[in-house]
């Protein structure tokens, strides 16, 4: 392995092992960090599951009490109200500099045609006998998170709050840490993050954050209203705080360190990716940027690129870090190999940097979001390409997708059966019932087995 570059270089029975393998997902919960953060607030004797619990817990009991003291305790901004009137976010739209203005225009404009083009729709057939489908149903209250304390993410507000607009959803709620940048505002939220609610159509905007604002949706206080389901991406704390939650209301999911996974063969621009890699672990010391390709002299050159790159880059050591520990590139044998990798590990991100990306699409099958061809970058994907920047990760893209429209909607089946197919079912429904032991079951479609009686349901007027 070359250790002189900013991007490591693995062979693929080493990379397997390494960067490759994913650890557990509670692991994250035990990083040093995470233990130091809590020891400072809890003492070393609580582990971050216990404290995560307590914060949950105390704002089930004394809601918006509990809110101002963890809000003051650990992001360290008194907040006289939680709730930022609807005014201030039409203000921080109206005053905002006027290029980002368009600039999150357009990101919405093309975000909410993308979400407004998904197919969504009930459905009935009457091949069956009588009428069975499924109904399709908006939630009612959708809690949305959006992490904002050092780096607000208006992208988040546009990912989140339009699709679920789109949907029907009929109030959606988007909660955020106060800003300690803009503790001196009578707001303290960034603007543009502000401006992104009132694009999007946020009913409601509330400065809170961590797991103390996830309770909060997840079980109401007096301020904040008990919502159905809660999306959005957040630190480990807040990610432990949604699984906690989880099944008094509803998660999109498990929210993990970044991740960008790029097949690339000799035809790319060396340049172009490195500088995705760089975009990829600018997030985190933690997150993700991997290339993989089967030619060595391009891996060289990317490995050149990004040594070059590397110190004009703000977050440097940032960088650096997250593709010491994290990141690397992968000789493999063939693209073939480098595609069964990319499968393997399910990633959130997945580029073909490839001469024909279209040849190889059908070899895809994981991945949170697939980035075809140089022109198709990740970060257009963050930002305003169209589809969701809320992505599976972890390799839960082996079971999980994206954020959609449909995340926000309920499939209801339907069931109205004719009299003759409920007849001629009612033997069949009965001798599964006592094969399953179920005596009151089997009366209940015994009782259905004469001809008198019947009601005609089965098809709609």
């Amino acid at each position: 392995m070359t250790v002189e570059s900013p991007l490591p270089l693995y062979d693929v029975p080493t990379a397997r092992k390494t960067i490759l393998r994913r650890p557990p997902w509670d692991e994250a919960v035990e990083q040093p960090a995470v233990r130091r953060a809590v020891a400072a607030v809890f003492g070393p004797d609580v582990s971050p599951w216990e404290a995560v619990r307590r914060i949950v817990q105390d704002v089930r009991r004394r809601g918006d009490e509990a809110l101002r003291h963890w809000t003051e305790r650990l992001d360290r901004v008194p907040v006289a109200s939680f709730r930022v009137p609807q005014a201030a976010l039409q203000e921080a739209l109206n005053t905002l500099d006027p290029a980002l203005r368009r600039v999150l225009e357009a990101a919405a404009d093309r975000i909410r045609a993308f979400h407004q083009a998904q197919p969504l729709h009930a459905w009935l057939t009457q091949a069956l006998g009588g009428s069975l489908g499924h109904l399709l149903r908006p939630l009612e209250r959708v809690g949305v998170y959006v992490p904002g304390g050092s780096a607000p993410l208006p992208s988040t507000v546009l990912m989140t709050v339009i699709p679920a607009k789109v949907a029907g959803v009929e109030r959606v709620i988007v909660v955020t840490p106060p800003n300690r940048g803009y503790a001196d505002r009578e707001v303290p939220v960034d603007p543009a993050l502000l401006a992104a609610a009132a694009l999007a159509g946020a009913d409601e905007v509330y400065t809170v954050g961590g797991a103390q604002a996830i309770a909060a949706l997840a079980y109401g206080t007096e301020s904040i209203p008990k919502v159905d389901k809660i999306v959005g991406p957040g630190n480990i704390f807040v990610t432990m705080a949604k699984k906690l939650v989880y099944g008094d209301v509803g998660i999109d999911g498990l929210a993990g360190p970044t991740e960008t996974l790029i097949v690339a063969d000799g035809s790319a621009n060396p340049e172009w990716v490195a500088a995705d890699l760089l975009a990829q672990a600018e997030h985190d010391p933690l997150a993700a940027a991997i290339l993989l390709s089967p030619d060595l002299a391009f891996i060289q050159r990317v490995q050149q690129a990004v040594a070059q790159q590397l110190p004009r880059r703000a977050r440097a050591e940032v960088i650096r870090l997250s593709l010491q520990h994290r990141g690397g590139a992968v000789h493999t044998r063939d693209l073939e190999e480098a595609l069964d990798l990319a499968n393997a590990y399910a990633p959130e991100h997945l580029a073909l940097a490839v001469a024909d990306p279209w040849r190889w699409l059908p070899k895809v099958r994981h991945a949170g979001c697939v980035f075809l061809g140089e022109h198709s970058f990740e970060v257009l994907g963050d930002y305003l390409a169209g589809p969701n920047h809320v992505l599976p990760t972890g390799g839960s893209a082996r079971y999980a997708s994206g954020l959609h429209v449909g995340s926000f909607m309920r499939w209801i089946g339907l069931v109205a059966l004719d009299p003759e197919t409920a007849r001629d079912l009612a033997p069949l429904a009965a001798a599964f019932a006592q094969a399953e032991t179920l005596e009151a079951h089997a009366a209940a479609a015994e009782a259905r087995m004469e001809r008198s009686g019947q009601s005609a349901v089965g098809s709609p007027r």
